[in-house]
């Protein structure tokens, strides 16, 4: 059920949030977080879709806002609507003219009372997420280098260099698995790990983030070297008794090696964007850990 607003304006927005709740027979929908969502044009509907499957984890008002053509006078047109498959509500907001500088006013009035706000840029994202003035009014920050239109591997080096409290990248959310798999295994083999080797496709900034997760963990030297893909591959951590492996060829299934044992088969599927929103969604309090690798990854460049 959507209802469109031409030439609209926030409070109007609300009361249509209002209306539809009324309509659809829900006055009350237990809602935890607003959502933000700044894509443009051909990004918003792919974006959107991502939101509406992840909200079934995460009830939530969810903001899109796309930013149109800044010159002449202000026009804000809304889609807004509840159902069709989301758990909460929704607005697909575009802005022209004057009002485009100044989005953070139109979105302001819109956010949930007493609840956290997230926003996303599915694509190419602020150069300094907090700073920026739709950033300023969330608590959690989600960017993603490896979906920029150009340029992934110095859009990953810019988010680690602006990290502050709240960010995070989706390019950090897809090593999740590894960074599990990779603890488990020094937990079952407590050896002293020497050196480490991050092996995956030329341009990746999951890859990037993985290498510096481990030197900052591990203290050692971590290689970074090419590989066919998809994403990353390998990774081998050396050790005394013998290296402990875990190689991915096809994007689903690796093997994972150790030392005095039987290779075996493990679960390592690349995952779905809903799915990696929906886990960065589960958590709007700072991540220590990757805010360490985000600076380890800026002193690794420095030292490169």
């Amino acid at each position: 059920m959507t209802t469109e607003l031409i030439d609209t304006n926030s409070s109007r927005i609300a009361a249509e949030f209002v209306r539809s709740r009324r309509r659809a027979g829900s006055p009350a929908m237990g809602m935890v977080l607003t959502l933000i969502i700044v894509a443009d044009e051909d990004d918003a509907e792919h974006a959107m879709a991502a939101a509406r499957a992840a909200s079934q984890e995460h009830p939530a008002r969810v903001l899109g806002v796309i930013l149109g053509d800044g010159r002449g006078a202000g026009v804000v047109n809304a889609q807004v609507g509840i159902g069709s498959g989301w758990t909460g509500e929704t607005a697909l907001i575009r802005l022209k003219g004057e009002v485009v500088r100044h989005a953070e006013s139109v979105v302001l009035p819109l956010l949930l009372p007493d609840s956290p706000v997230a926003i996303w840029w599915p694509t190419d994202a602020p150069d300094d997420p907090a700073k920026d003035p739709l950033g300023r009014l969330a608590s959690r920050r989600i960017t993603d280098a490896a979906a920029v239109t150009r340029g992934k591997t110095a859009a990953m080096h810019r988010q680690c260099s602006t990290y502050a409290p709240g960010n995070t990248d989706l390019a950090w959310t897809r090593i999740t698995p590894w960074r599990a798999l990779l603890a488990a295994a020094l937990d079952q083999h407590p050896l002293k790990v020497q050196r480490a080797t991050v092996a995956a496709e030329r341009i990746s900034p999951s890859a990037e983030l993985l290498a510096a997760w481990l030197s900052s963990r591990l203290k050692v030297k971590v290689d970074r070297t090419v590989s066919s893909g998809p994403g990353i591959n390998e990774v081998v951590l050396g050790t005394r008794d013998g290296p402990i492996t875990i190689s991915r060829g096809d994007g689903r299934l690796a093997t994972f090696s150790s030392p005095g044992q039987p290779d075996r088969p493990v679960a390592l599927k690349r995952r779905e964007l809903p799915e990696l929103l929906a886990e960065e969604l589960r958590r709007l309090d700072e991540d220590d850990i990757y805010s360490a690798a985000a600076k380890e990854l800026v002193k690794l460049e420095a030292k490169s």
